[in-house]
């Protein structure tokens, strides 16, 4: 990504003074996150919310301007619905489920994303990554405000850092000059060129792909569709590829493929750039360039994401291509399992080797997402003759031949990991029970009553039974489990029932704090349940 001079488009966290710089002795913080965008805030909102002290250290003090990030996916909004800021992005965002491919001028494929009903969110939206983060931000003074123990300090820029056995010291520069603190766990959400992965010597592992896109957000009022709209070979971008969207506030992204050995300069220059837009859009629609960017990607990852005390999320942990917006959903995805790990360890209720299975899930998560966006990347531009052979024959047959439809790779959009094998995975006991809602499945939303399931999934352990008399809750190995009950009765053939049954009369499971599937019965036992649960926490 070409360097952009850092602009503050929403001033969250300004700088202030605190009680740490005069300290004469490093003050410990029980976890300490680095890196305040959408990652890392989301990160704290999750851990403050369930009692756990953390600070976040930034060394901006706020939310940079540029669109950057645009497409937030559904389990991205389940996740932020959990944390309380998901109303304010959907309000604000513009909801998209369909999208299309055209070859030339001409429309050869569409797809639905969302083609079923039955849940609460939409397939994407595109909001502008400074709103996400400002709305992430408001929900943790809302937090901090009802004692939330999270805390955040703007201008804040870890120099070094080093593993002292049971903690992490770090040295923090600041306008007032440096100070240290200790740290019982790190997490590093400081974006694809971490300092902190530099500071331990670490690096990816993984491919550069030889071309160039260019960016460019304009703002302009026009009555093009609500949706995602991809080009092979358009008339104004011959041989490449181009992209549509649209954003809030009448800001719209489009996205030129530009080829490898390009004068970046030269394409930067902002009447070129208004060429190009021109040539896409119209001639005869004014518009104004808000911001402007050229990128070329890697689809890489670390080794190991933990390191001792230190963790590693989102893009300091692992890189994809932007074409299916796999980089910051999956980031979020991240926080999402390490949240209730790392509260689990840190409150007593699970072994340290819980925090092993971060690792090895979101590692999981990484290379399938590296897997899809290396193959939306090959199909894009293809590597050599026989690559561009085949995508252009599946261009050829798309139109008039269904079968050829599934091999159109514009970007494989982001979707929930699904955590097959997984080290926290209990037995899945449901006869013919629906492959989308097995073991380590995120769980599909569905109608609940008045609202929706996920709605009822807080961030505890809880048991869903369906079709199965239950207490409101259950007292397992000590500890409370909430219990969700329900009957498929009125519905029998409704989508809770096609999305947790299947063709059995009823059915049991147990469910993470982040909404993934443990196991599933086809009745009721609490030793088998409690037995899962051990499991789930890392004590097996």
């Amino acid at each position: 990504m070409v360097a952009v001079r850092y602009q503050t488009a929403f001033r969250l966290y300004p700088y202030a003074k605190v009680p740490d710089q005069e300290a004469t002795a490093p003050r410990r913080h029980p976890v300490v996150i680095v890196g305040g965008g959408p990652i890392g805030m989301g990160l704290a909102l999750d851990l403050g919310k369930r009692g756990i002290a953390c600070l976040v250290l930034d060394d901006h003090d706020g939310v940079g301007k540029g669109s950057r990030a645009i497409c937030f996916a559904k389990r991205t909004l389940e996740i932020c619905d959990r944390l309380g800021c998901a109303d304010p992005m959907v309000e604000k965002g513009v909801v998209w489920n369909l999208g299309r491919v055209y070859r030339d001028e001409k429309e050869i494929y569409s797809f639905n994303l969302l083609p079923e009903e039955g849940h609460k969110r939409p397939a994407f939206i595109n909001l502008q990554q400074p709103y996400f983060e400002q709305f992430i931000v408001e929900e943790i003074r809302r937090q901090q405000a009802a004692g939330a123990p999270i805390e955040i300090r703007g201008q804040n820029c870890v120099t070094a850092m080093v593993q002292m056995g049971d903690h992490v010291r770090l040295d923090v520069d600041t306008p007032d000059g440096p100070y240290q603190i200790e740290a019982d766990y790190l997490v590093a959400c400081d974006g694809a060129n971490s300092p902190v992965r530099a500071m331990m010597g670490l690096d990816f592992e993984g491919r550069v792909f030889e071309d160039n896109f260019l960016i460019a957000d304009i703002r302009m009022e026009a009555d093009f569709p609500v949706e995602r709209r991809f080009w092979f070979d358009p008339p104004f971008n011959r041989g490449e590829t181009a992209l549509l969207h649209k954003q809030p506030d009448d800001v719209w992204r489009l996205d030129f493929q530009l080829g490898w050995n390009i004068d970046r300069k030269a394409e930067l220059d902002p009447d070129r750039i208004r060429g190009r837009v021109a040539a896409m859009i119209g001639a005869d629609i004014p518009f104004e360039l808000v911001w402007t960017s050229i990128y070329t990607f890697r689809c890489c990852t670390m080794k190991d994401y933990r390191h001792g005390r230190v963790f590693f999320a989102g893009d300091s942990a692992h890189q994809v291509s932007p074409f299916g917006a796999r980089g910051a959903n999956g980031g979020m995805q991240d926080i999402d399992n390490l949240g209730w790990k790392l509260a689990a360890v840190i409150t007593g209720q699970a072994p340290d080797a819980l925090l092993d299975t971060y690792h090895a899930e979101r590692k999981h998560g990484a290379m399938e997402n590296i897997k899809n966006s290396s193959r939306s990347a090959d199909f894009l531009t293809p590597r050599n003759p026989a690559h561009a052979l085949f995508r252009d024959a599946v261009l050829d047959l798309v139109e008039h031949f269904p079968f050829a439809r599934p091999m159109v790779n514009s970007g494989r959009l982001s979707v929930p990991c699904t955590y097959d094998a997984g080290p926290l995975n209990g037995p899945d006991a449901l006869p013919e029970g629906p492959a989308r809602s097995r073991p380590g499945s995120p769980c599909s939303d569905a109608p609940c009553g008045d609202s929706f399931l996920l709605d009822h999934l807080r961030g505890d352990f809880t048991v869903l039974t369906i079709n199965t008399g239950c207490p409101a809750a259950l007292t397992i190995a000590g500890k409370e489990i909430p219990v969700i009950a329900v009957s498929t009765e009125d519905d029998p053939s409704g989508p809770l029932a096609a999305r947790y049954l299947g063709t059995c009369p009823a059915a049991v499971y147990l469910i993470r704090p982040d909404q993934h599937v443990v196991a599933r019965w086809d009745r009721l036992d609490l030793a088998e349940i409690e037995s899962a649960l051990h499991r789930a926490l890392g004590k097996a």
